[in-house]
């Protein structure tokens, strides 16, 4: 298995994207890009750290390649919003592709670049090094399952793109 660490705005809206691409075994809500040690939801949301809501991805590269997760990672977010992901306002809410090795940030680096040649508005996602993932709390992993409802009045609201 590979990971791949993405921000993506709000962790209970990019989830399902990705749980539901081929070669994808697992997907978990988290904190990645901050300083502090064990952040909990609600000092990431009200800026008390410095991480983004981040998901990591456990996929097989023989079933799906890093460069198909950035291409379903820029679908499915704003990528010249930088402050925020659709309702979600604020920089726990900004993107990110935190890499792990070279060959990941330059993929990522090519994908960024590729998107910026075909719009004239800046993008506004980081580029980071990997330096550490805290699982988000367990009411958060899997929210749109456990909580279909209220996940469709969120994804209703939110302006995301929600098939592919």
């Amino acid at each position: 298995m590979n990971e791949a660490y993405f921000a993506g705005g709000c962790f209970w809206c990019i989830t399902p994207v990705f749980r539901e691409t081929p070669g994808v075994c697992s997907v978990m809500a988290g904190y990645a890009g901050g300083t502090e040690p064990n952040p909990t939801y609600e000092d990431v949301k009200h800026g008390k750290t410095h991480h983004r809501e981040t998901i990591r991805i456990a996929y097989d590269p023989n079933q799906v390649s890093y460069s198909a997760l950035l291409n379903t990672f820029l679908w499915s977010v704003d990528p010249f919003d930088r402050c925020g992901q659709f309702i979600d306002r604020g920089p726990s809410y900004t993107l990110a592709v935190y890499y792990l090795d070279e060959e990941q940030r330059t993929a990522a680096l090519a994908a960024i670049e590729t998107l910026q040649e075909t719009d004239s508005r800046p993008v506004c996602i980081a580029l980071e090094p990997f330096t550490g993932f805290y699982p988000a709390e367990k009411f958060h992993q899997d929210y749109d399952l456990k909580n279909p409802l209220a996940f469709a009045r969120e994804m209703a609201l939110s302006g995301r793109k929600t098939a592919r």
